[in-house]
């Protein structure tokens, strides 16, 4: 038996966790992969579309009376805002109610949301939506992240995870298009274009919502909480299938642990084990997300302003550039991802933070010789992206899964909603003025902050990243409801 109850009634011994881990790759977890990995898709498409539509916004006709240095800077911090807040908000929901019910309300919030901004005829309205499509989301970054660490076999993990948080660019790619389509006057009236976008984002959500329905919720949290019986189906359920679909037995599972089930952890034992047993992690944590939120949310969200800036690039044509720079972050996770498993978490977070940091301040440097063009800055942020969104990915799976279970949702929470804020919402307000301004040498210095800030990561990371690849996650970091004779970890 995958789980045994004692007579008290909340004391369990399981091998469910292990279990979970051993099975081979199947049609199970590309559902999976599907069903929550697809959000991203939503929220890169949501950024990209704005930061391109914002020079169309500014212009008379548009229907909405609001400049461009609105869009990027008070609207993007807005979107950032409502992030963080709903991140701690929804994040302890999820530890406390479970994955599944809160990645199906996060994704119905970000659904409404997004819908109304189509129908924003005024500042504050486009203000105001904005903000709560990012409450949304910055929901399903705990909901979904816990969902796909214990539902993932750790052979697989770090690839997974990485994979899924780079699908944002795919996103990225489709907004940019999507863009070049909505701002051309000759297909739609420039005040319906932009309007139509975020519509079709609604729609999209609609149909993920109906195909997330069918993802489970995860056995590791059900067994903590009481539902080992349902816990047991669930993956009694998965191993029948991969059994009909390789046509082999599973082989027995090695390993067990003892828990005593609880309904929910006090914020005190969160912040003791967290910010005391964990403060190393913590460290990591920080700086991970301090770094990859600084170069994301401060410089990409108005890089389409920076082509029409110093490049003379007509709005309606930013997507193709953006589209190419986001070809660039989605390729990175994807050929780097495996390496993670292989090669080693510390060498290659260390590594794609600080490498993206170096090709950043050359970029800087020639931006600022005057060497470049449209296309030829295009290219090196395509270079330079292609190892930061490897980076930025790793730091949603490192905190995934170096914190107890109990604390794993309202980790991602924490981490995402304090590194972002610090970078992503002073960030859009500082360089929307450093880059608008049509001055080089303040564009450069926005660069080299952002490229100063992941150098500085990725030398945190190569003294504290951890060793998490191919290992489950109750090994790297023992769940608070195990029994003490389960086993200790050190808090490193």
């Amino acid at each position: 038996m995958g789980a045994a109850r004692s007579e008290a009634g909340r004391t369990v011994t399981t091998s469910i966790p292990a279990r979970l881990d051993q099975l081979p790759w199947s049609r199970w977890h590309w559902s999976i992969i599907i069903g929550l990995g697809t959000v991203w898709i939503l929220d890169g498409m949501e950024v990209t579309i704005v930061g391109n539509v914002a020079g169309r916004l500014s212009e008379p006709g548009s229907g909405l009376p609001i400049t461009s240095g609105e869009v990027t800077g008070i609207a993007a911090a807005l979107y950032v805002a409502g992030a963080c807040s709903g991140a701690l908000f929804w994040g302890r929901l999820t530890d406390i109610y479970g994955r599944k019910k809160l990645f199906l309300i996060t994704l119905a919030v970000y659904l409404g949301a997004t819908a109304l901004t189509a129908l924003a005829f005024e500042t504050w309205w486009f203000f105001l939506f904005r903000f709560l499509t990012g409450f949304g989301i910055g929901g399903e970054y705990a909901a979904i992240n816990s969902a796909i660490d214990e539902l993932i076999p750790a052979y697989y993990r770090g690839r997974v995870n990485l994979v899924i948080n780079g699908s944002y660019w795919l996103g990225a790619v489709g907004g940019s298009l999507l863009s070049i389509v909505a701002l051309d006057t000759s297909i739609f009236p420039a005040n319906v274009g932009w309007r139509l976008t975020f519509a079709l984002g609604a729609v999209l959500a609609l149909v993920i919502l109906l195909v997330r329905r069918h993802v489970p919720e995860s056995p590791r949290w059900l067994l903590i909480h009481g539902r080992e019986e349902e816990a047991e189906r669930i993956v009694n359920g998965v191993e029948q299938q991969v059994m009909a679909e390789t046509d082999k037995p599973l082989p027995r599972a090695e390993g067990q642990m003892t828990i005593h089930q609880r309904k929910r952890t006090t914020f005190t034992e969160i912040a003791r084990t967290v910010f005391a047993q964990y403060r190393r992690r913590s460290t990591l944590s920080f700086a991970l997300f301090v770094g990859q939120a600084f170069l994301y949310n401060a410089i990409t969200f108005g890089y389409g302003a920076i082509l029409i800036q110093f490049f003379d690039v007509p709005s309606g044509h930013t997507g193709y550039y953006f589209a190419v720079i986001a070809a660039g972050n989605f390729l990175g996770p994807l050929l780097l991802g495996k390496l993670f498993d292989t090669v080693g978490r510390r060498i290659m977070i260390s590594g794609t933070y600080l490498l993206s940091g170096v090709l950043l301040f050359g970029t800087a440097w020639l931006f600022d010789q005057g060497s470049l063009n449209a296309s030829t800055m295009t290219a090196c942020w395509c270079v330079v992206l292609f190892f930061a969104s490897t980076g930025a990915s790793s730091a949603y799976l490192t905190v995934s899964e170096i914190f107890p279970m109990e604390t794993r949702a309202m980790a991602i929470a924490f981490f995402y909603a304090i590194g972002t804020a610090t970078g992503g919402i002073s960030g859009p307000l500082i360089f929307a003025d450093l880059t608008n301004t049509g001055v080089v040498g303040e564009t450069v210095l926005a660069f080299q902050i952002g490229a100063g800030l992941m150098c500085a990561a990725g030398i945190v990371a190569a003294f504290l990243a951890v060793n998490a690849e191919r290992r489950s996650l109750e090994d790297i970091a023992t769940p608070l409801s195990v029994t003490k004779s389960e086993g200790e970890t050190s808090g490193a």
